[in-house]
């Protein structure tokens, strides 16, 4: 390296550039509340779109039992039609067009978002499959209430009662799922309160309790 020695370096390599504060700053995508939401919305669509692709391909891999895929899948169904409609519009009208914008090679989550139940629900005219759809959305929507206190009795009956009169539409349910004796108890006791009446911070921990109960057990139930 001595023969290197005696060579001049550049000037631009002998003085220190200044730093440049303009380029520390962070860059925000949004400039107010409403276009931060929408960048929030489509991150969304885009994590879903993600995760279903790659549920379906353990699924073909066998890296899945069926029962997890099903209620696993049909979560993810119901959690990107809601958020779909957050961001559906002129921009982006359907998913072919989402996808595209983004470049987003997903066909297995493409077909099965398409088809709308997960593949190891047979097609019944859609009967089970939109039942089944109902169902994981008012246990989530239910649980997600309570969790975030929300104890008051007219906002959470009328989601109960739909959620027992979608499980007694559905025949498929074995005879001895103990799920919806739960979801009886607690829509029981609601009818029992005046509309303006609110649970009890204990009440509400064990319904959640019980209803996660009830949901996991509903989720074991869509093998057979």
């Amino acid at each position: 390296m001595a023969m290197f020695r005696h060579i001049p370096q550049p000037e631009s390599l002998r003085r220190e550039e200044p730093v440049r504060p303009e380029l520390m700053s962070e860059v925000k995508l949004y400039r107010n509340s409403r276009e931060r939401a929408k960048y929030d919305n489509m991150a969304d669509v885009f994590a879903l779109i993600q995760t279903i692709q790659c549920l379906e391909k353990a699924y073909i891999k066998d890296a899945v039992l069926a029962a997890e895929y099903t209620a696993h899948c049909s979560k993810l169904l119901v959690q990107f039609k809601a958020a779909f409609k957050q961001v559906q519009g002129e921009e982006f009208p359907d998913l072919e067009s989402f996808m595209k914008q983004y470049r987003l090679d997903c066909p297995a989550a493409v077909e099965r978002i398409k088809d709308g139940r997960p593949i190891t629900i047979r097609d019944d005219k859609g009967n089970v499959s939109k039942s089944i759809a109902e169902i994981v959305s008012l246990f989530i929507t239910i649980m997600d209430k309570l969790r975030l206190n929300i104890f008051a009795v007219d906002e959470i009956h009328p989601d109960l009662n739909e959620l027992i009169a979608t499980l007694n539409r559905m025949s498929t349910l074995p005879p001895d799922f103990q799920g919806r004796e739960l979801v009886k108890k607690w829509l029981g006791k609601l009818e029992s309160m005046r509309a303006s009446e609110e649970l009890s911070e204990d009440d509400g921990r064990q319904m959640v309790f019980d209803l996660e109960k009830a949901y996991n057990e509903f989720n074991r139930s869509l093998q057979h």
